[in-house]
């Protein structure tokens, strides 16, 4: 699996990559990987207050529906609107075009709270 050493890491399988304030975030490999082929990507609303933890998404994929959880509290600033016709790009490029949203978030200290890259693969390794 690839697990880039330059991104943060949610147990939820969420990567975060962190710029100033604003954090981007997506599905890891290991969670494209387990869902199977993405069928569709409801993407949250730009503008939105969310709560860390609180579900932002949904991703539905040939075997299962899941929920993506925002990693920090803040407010969604992009959404990856593609993802609408083009939900293929969380298995075909995760930490790329995959890209789900950038929240700007309200406490960038709480990002220390979030697993590193060999944190994230020693969960995924079980």
């Amino acid at each position: 699996m690839n697990v880039p050493d330059d991104l943060k890491y949610s147990s939820d399988h969420e990567w975060i990559r962190v710029d100033g304030n604003r954090i981007t975030i997506g599905i890891t490999d290991y969670a494209q990987d387990a869902l199977g082929d993405v069928v569709f990507v409801q993407v949250p609303e730009q503008g939105a207050l969310v709560a860390a933890g609180q579900s932002i998404s949904e991703v539905e994929s040939t075997k299962s529906v899941s929920d993506i959880y925002a990693p920090l509290a803040g407010t969604i600033a992009e959404v990856n609107a593609d993802l609408e016709t083009t939900p293929e790009q969380l298995n075909s490029d995760p930490y790329g075009d995959g890209w789900i949203c950038v929240i700007e978030v309200q406490d960038v200290a709480a990002v220390d709270g979030l697993l590193d890259a060999a944190a994230y693969q020693k969960l995924i390794e079980g």
